[in-house]
């Protein structure tokens, strides 16, 4: 069955001498993993640098419901970009963004308002030209919008303890190791309630900014089977 969706590359890797393997988040399935010939003829219909992390495309692909590697028969780039691959600082955000969504979704089925949120942040950034340096925070925790475990904010009263195992605010520690103390609470209250626009208004070190991504990351460890380690992560906090 031949489909046309919307994708955004997440990861991609060579497979032999001429094709190659990415793995995708769809408008129309969810996440896909596509095998493709690549060809260095300039008349391909697919060529090798559509597929860098968080790429938008436009794509015609086969599914075959009894394979786990779906058919790219087309591809083209639906949203060019204007800053994400030549600004080192973008382009390091943009590398651990694609490798966090490889690891959150990984069992993510079609779902339209999630690719809809990951399409418009990725054009956000490509298209601000300063003050997104907390970008990477904000993504992650409003994604868990669509994941299924953003807290509830209304539970939060000064001096209470983040409970990251049941996703929110209690007054008292709960009976289990995975939890934030009030200070480290107080942050993450503000934290959820930024977006890209207000974001540069909390000013941050990059000691607290660091701490704010590992527990994030940790609490989607704890919500998301299998989620593993983020290789990109050192990169991210010595730029930031």
């Amino acid at each position: 069955m031949l489909i046309k969706t919307k994708a955004i590359v997440l990861h991609s890797f060579k497979f032999g001498e001429s094709k190659m393997i990415t793995d995708l988040l769809t408008e129309s399935n969810g996440r896909l993993s596509c095998i493709t010939h690549i060809s260095g003829s300039a008349k391909a219909k697919v060529k090798k640098q559509f597929f860098q992390p968080l790429t938008i495309l436009e794509m015609e692909i086969d599914m075959r419901r009894q394979k786990n590697l779906h058919t790219i028969k087309e591809a083209r780039i639906s949203v060019p970009f204007f800053s994400i691959p030549f600004d080192a600082y973008k382009l390091s955000i943009a590398l651990f963004t694609a490798e966090f969504l490889s690891r959150a979704t990984r069992y993510e089925q079609s779902d339209a308002l999630l690719y809809k949120y990951v399409e418009s942040s990725v054009r956000w950034l490509d298209g601000v030209s300063d003050r997104f340096s907390n970008f990477h925070l904000v993504f992650m925790m409003r994604m868990t919008r669509f994941a299924g475990f953003f807290p509830n904010l209304d539970d939060y009263v000064p001096n209470c303890c983040f409970d990251m195992r049941n996703g929110c605010f209690t007054p008292y520690p709960p009976p289990h190791k995975d939890f934030l103390g009030p200070e480290e609470s107080m942050k993450i209250r503000l934290l959820m309630r930024m977006n890209y626009e207000t974001m540069h208004l909390y000013a941050m070190s990059r000691t607290e900014r660091n701490r704010c991504v590992d527990v994030i990351l940790d609490f989607y460890r704890l919500h998301v089977p299998d989620f593993k380690e983020i290789k990109s992560l050192d990169v991210l906090k010595e730029l930031f």
